[in-house]
Parts: structure tokens; C-alpha cells; sequence
């Protein structure tokens, strides 16, 4: 029975657990970012209400004396850097990441060895609807990234992508694509040391590897699996969070293969925020020619994750003074959380291969 959703969007929560001396429960942005207490029942139960969660999807999970475990009363996701307990708080009104009387598409695990790194690395690839009935057609590709703490399953999983694109695909609004969202993870097989978590230093130095994975391993093993259209022109590239500046680092310094950005929520690197004139070897110097060569910059956050939406309205300005064409949207009312980046998702595709 629990966890329960009132209709004021509250969420009851318990946890048997009769010998605990303190349970408290904690969430992502948009449900319970500080840890709640609860309070304990003649049963052995700890009960306790987070009020007026936000709309969509949300990991959260127990400290019980300390140690923090996952509700036994839901699923669990890859989160937070390991499997971690969500729920999923209604929309009303929205549906465009359900699931739907139309035709769907598959997604596909992708097993393929990196020299690079060493390992086995796994991408998920989504083929549309059609793919399997027309043998000889061909698709443009977008290559989806993850967050940090997150895996290669994300998007499928939390984000609902394959039903985003059935959705618009069946309705016409986004044109028949492959999509492939591979782990965002990389570290040379000969490095010394890992990156030791997710600081900024961590995720720039794995991007630096992953950007060799990408244009060396991922993309020519896509192009060789799948009927892609192996052309600049109908390759796109947007992320989430980490995802967001690895799509920065790798995307831009590499046009020759990309036409499409999207940054979801992601950190601008590259020196724009400071001087975007020099950023990426002067990659924005040329504001007609950039315009020529990338069909969109498309930049997204949600109203409720404030240091995105600042950093989202200085780069668009930025680039308008130079003249770079740019597309910004804010998903309001919502977090640094998964129904920010289905929103910019939905919103972002429709523009792709047009």
C-alpha cells in the first residue's frame, strides 16, 4: 500500500522496521532534498508524509540509524550512483511520456568491446517503429547522454524516451530516428587512476576519454550495426546534466560529425560564459558560418533549478551578440529531475532532421 500519492500530490511513506532507533526518508530536487523524519506506530512502523511533492519522477529512499536503504515498496532505478528507489508523481494533463495505442519502436541492447578503455561498454539503441518493415530505409541518429550517477538504462527507464518518440513519431511531429545512449563513463585502459566521483575535475577528465570512445569507437560501431545515414547533416548530439557539458566538450569540438546540440540542464563549458568568441578554438568567430554548419543550439533547464536557468539566459545572450542562432525553453515548474529533461525531450526533437 505504501508509497501513497494524495491527491494535493503529498506522499506517504513507511518502513516496518521494529527495532530502528531513527528512520528518516530523503529525495532528489522537487520531493524531499533534506532528510524527513518519521515517527514510529505501536506496530513497528515508521510513518511520515513529504508534502506537496513536484510533478514526475523522483528518487528518494531511507536512512534507517544511518545506513541508507531503498523502499522495499518500490522499484529501483540506477541513481545517485547506485540502484535507488523512485516514484512517479502525476502530471495532470500530461501524457506525451505514456504509453499509447500507437505503433512502438524497440530498444536494443548494443554490446561492443573499447580498446580505449579496456572493458565491454553497453549502448541502448532505439530503432523506430518502422525500421524492421523497411529493410532498406535509412535513419538520422541522435546520440542521447545520461547524467551524472546515472547509466546508459536512464533514458529509457526514468526519461520514457521510447514512448516520447513513438508518440511524436506517430503523430507526426518528429521524424523516424535512431537513438543511442550509451554509458556516459570513460577512463583509458593505461590511466593511472579513475576519476574518484563527479566533480566538475572528474566529469571533464572522463569527458576528455569519452570524446576518443565517441568518434573512434561509438560512432563508426553505429554507423557499421544499424541503417544510419552516416552524414554530419543527420547526426544529433544533446545530454543531460553531465550529459549536458559532455555534449558541450565532445560536440563542439567536433562539428564535422554533428549538426544538432541539445544541452538539458548542463553545465556550459568551454569558456562561452567567460569570452565565447575564443571558446573551442573560435568555433563561434565565424557566426554565419556557424549558422550554416549547426542547424540548432538548443539549451533547456527547469524554473525550479535557478543556477540553469541563469547560466541558459547569459549563454543564449552571449551568442546573440555574436550573431549564433540559439533556442532556449524553460520547463516550468520542475527541478533539476527527470520531467524537466522529458519535457525538453518532447520539445527538442521536433526540431531534429527537419
Amino acid at each position: 500500500d505504501f508509497p501513497k500519492i494524495s491527491l494535493d500530490n503529498s506522499v506517504y511513506v513507511r518502513l516496518m522496521a521494529r527495532e530502528a532507533v531513527k528512520v528518516q526518508v530523503q529525495g532528489g530536487d522537487g520531493l524531499c532534498p533534506k532528510p524527513l523524519d518519521l515517527v514510529k506506530d505501536t506496530a513497528g512502523n515508521w510513518n511520515a508524509i513529504i508534502p506537496s511533492a513536484g510533478p514526475g519522477f523522483h528518487y528518494y529512499w531511507f536512512i534507517v540509524d544511518g545506513v541508507r536503504v531503498n523502499d522495499p515498496g518500490s522499484d529501483t532505478y540506477h541513481g545517485y550512483g547506485r540502484p535507488t528507489g523512485g516514484i512517479e508523481i502525476p502530471t495532470p494533463g500530461e501524457d506525451f511520456f505514456h504509453p499509447k495505442n500507437v505503433p512502438h519502436g524497440d530498444v536494443r541492447e548494443h554490446w561492443y568491446f573499447s580498446e580505449i578503455t579496456g572493458k565491454w561498454r553497453c549502448a541502448y539503441v532505439y530503432t523506430p517503429p518502422e525500421y524492421d518493415r523497411y529493410p532498406k530505409s535509412r535513419y538520422p541518429v541522435l546520440y542521447l547522454l545520461h547524467g551524472a550517477g546515472e547509466n546508459e538504462r536512464g533514458w529509457s527507464k526514468q526519461g520514457h524516451m521510447s514512448f516520447i518518440l513513438d508518440n511524436l513519431i506517430a503523430e507526426k511531429k518528429a521524424v523516424p530516428m535512431i537513438v543511442v545512449m550509451d554509458n556516459g563513463y570513460a577512463t583509458a585502459k593505461n590511466a593511472a587512476t579513475a576519476p574518484a566521483g563527479f566533480s566538475m575535475r572528474d566529469m571533464t577528465k572522463m569527458a576528455e576519454t569519452l570524446e576518443q570512445v565517441y568518434i573512434k569507437e561509438i560512432i563508426p560501431n553505429i554507423d557499421l550495426s544499424y541503417r544510419t545515414i552516416p552524414k554530419r547533416e543527420s547526426r544529433a548530439m544533446a545530454g543531460l546534466s553531465m550529459g549536458g557539458m559532455q555534449t558541450m566538450l565532445i560536440g563542439m569540438n567536433h562539428q564535422e560529425l554533428f549538426s544538432y546540440y541539445g544541452f538539458f540542464s548542463g553545465a556550459i563549458m568551454g569558456g562561452i560564459m567567460d569570452d565565447p568568441r575564443t571558446a573551442f578554438n573560435g568555433a563561434f568567430a565565424d557566426a554565419k558560418g556557424f549558422n550554416e554548419k549547426v542547424k540548432l543550439m538548443w539549451f533547456g533547464a527547469g524554473s525550479g533549478e535557478t543556477q540553469f536557468v541563469k547560466m541558459v539566459d547569459d549563454t543564449k545572450k552571449k551568442l546573440a551578440d555574436l550573431g549564433i542562432k540559439s533556442i532556449s525553453y524553460i520547463s516550468q515548474g520542475t527541478f533539476h529531475e527527470w520531467h524537466t529533461w522529458r519535457r525538453h525531450l518532447n520539445e527538442f526533437t521536433p526540431l531534429l532532421f527537419r
